[in-house]
């Protein structure tokens, strides 16, 4: 094992893209801490590669498990160079189909699992003064569509905490990347997906989607490419905040940009006229000034999917 070997703490290691990216970061030389709710789905992985990987058991809603499984990983390994929070799963239905108990089961998992898993990990990469935390996120943290408004409220909200960890992280030598990947080739809308009741009043929309879940159409994401791509990017100073995997990511998310962006033009007259009276074109030219700055870390250039893959 080199000196320059990371170790890696994976959330939902058991199967998908949690499993390939702790296959792919053990066959690069690294360390790996995969957590599960049952590691015994793990331990083909231990036989393998024997002191470099550690499973552990872990349910991501509980803060208290969270603590103590990052506790085992630093007492391991001494440090965590990389974060991957990927456990996560969907539930189909159209928001009035969803219940109460469906909605917050997806929250708990979706969001406060990766809330829990970041904050622990949080002090170690501190003291450190380095380490990389990708957030598995999803096209769908950015552009919705029917029959998937539970798993969008828990995507779009790990957006928003994400950005705003990256910005208060970043002076401490800690990066966040949002990885939104499109249609990968796991069983995220198979198993590993929930249903609601349907109501007949939703066909043309919410069911229009189900069909397309059940069609035999074969995505079109490799995940072994999938965590080639994340392991490419681990600790670069250049890492980007948002990664968008795979053509269909890049191209839906290109669409909906455009769309957004098209509407704020076409509505920009209302959003001025509610400005107060008082306000000086000199505060108009500074708030322009400012959100230049804030983007200006951003690159301008084209998303390169190939590359990725």
């Amino acid at each position: 094992m080199s000196a320059s070997a990371q170790t890696w703490f994976i959330t939902g290691s058991s199967r998908g893209l949690g499993r390939a990216i702790a296959e792919a970061a053990l066959a690069a030389g690294h360390r790996v801490v995969a957590t599960a709710r049952n590691p015994r789905q793990l331990a083909d992985l231990e036989a393998s590669y024997g002191d470099r990987v550690r499973a552990i058991a872990l349910d991501v809603t509980n803060p208290g498990q969270a603590r103590a499984a990052v506790a085992e990983a630093v007492e391991a390994f001494d440090r965590i160079d990389v974060l991957v929070n990927n456990a996560g799963y969907g539930y189909f239905g159209g928001v009035e189909e969803l219940t109460d108990d469906a909605i917050r089961a997806q929250i708990d998992t979706n969001v406060y699992g990766v809330v829990h898993v970041t904050r622990a990990v949080l002090p170690i990469m501190r003291r450190q003064r380095s380490g990389h935390i990708m957030q598995i996120s999803s096209i769908g943290g950015r552009a919705a569509t029917p029959g998937l408004g539970a798993y969008h409220l828990s995507k779009f909200a790990i957006e928003g905490f994400s950005e705003s960890l990256a910005s208060e992280v970043a002076p401490l030598g800690i990066r966040v990347t949002i990885v939104e990947p499109g249609g990968f080739r796991t069983d995220w809308a198979g198993s590993s997906m929930e249903h609601a009741t349907p109501i007949d009043d939703y066909a043309p929309t919410v069911g229009a989607m189900r069909a397309v879940l059940n069609s035999a159409a074969t995505p079109m994401g490799d995940p072994a490419k999938a965590a080639a791509a994340l392991l490419s990017i681990a600790g670069r100073l250049d890492a980007p905040l948002r990664l968008p995997l795979g053509s269909d990511a890049a191209l839906m998310l290109r669409g909906s940009y455009a769309a957004n962006l098209a509407e704020v033009d076409r509505w920009a007259h209302v959003s001025r006229a509610t400005d107060a009276d008082d306000v000086t074109s000199e505060q108009l030219a500074a708030l322009e000034r400012m959100v230049k700055g804030l983007g200006a870390g951003a690159s301008d250039a084209p998303l390169d999917v190939a590359a990725q893959s």
